[in-house]
Parts: structure tokens; C-alpha cells; sequence
């Protein structure tokens, strides 16, 4: 079976209890604008990798490796993977 080209959208943000000065900043500088009703602002990051893959169950998992291996801080961040077919890899 020819591998297939997947596209892993990984979205990390910091976990919850955890002090987000750029969250709060965007939130200071959103009210000063006069958007009065934003009431916390979380910044985060989203990471899109292309990966070739035998299945989707394996671009995830490649994905979910790399996450522990370098794109999230464990003490600190959460991730979230979803991964969407791309293509028939060359």
C-alpha cells in the first residue's frame, strides 16, 4: 500500500491554572480598543505538519509523537491533534 500524505493540525495551549502574560495582554489591549465584553484571552500556538503515513491512525500517531518529543511542554501545555488526508504522497 503506497503511503498517503496527511496533515496533522496540532493546536497547543497553555494548560488551565497556568499564568498566560501574552493571554493577558491581548486582553488588556482588547478592552482598551473598547471591547469591553472579552473576559480572558488564551494564546496559544497551531502547528500544521505534513507527514506521510500508512493511515490516518498512524499520521496520528506520528503527530502525537512529535508533540511529546518537541512541539508541547508537557508540565505546562496541553495539545490537541486532528489530522485530514492530503493527498497521495510523491
Amino acid at each position: 500500500m503506497k503511503p498517503k500524505r496527511y496533515q496533522a493540525v496540532i493546536e497547543v495551549l497553555l494548560r488551565p491554572g497556568v499564568f498566560d502574560p501574552q493571554g493577558q495582554a491581548v486582553t488588556a489591549a482588547l478592552h482598551a480598543l473598547g471591547h469591553d465584553a472579552v473576559e480572558d484571552v488564551r494564546v496559544g500556538k497551531l502547528v500544521r505538519v505534513m507527514v506521510s503515513a500508512e493511515n490516518a491512525e498512524a499520521a496520528r500517531a506520528l503527530a502525537e509523537q512529535m508533540c511529546r518529543e518537541l512541539l508541547a511542554n508537557p508540565v505546562l501545555e496541553n495539545y490537541q491533534v486532528r489530522v485530514e488526508e492530503a493527498g497521495v504522497a510523491h
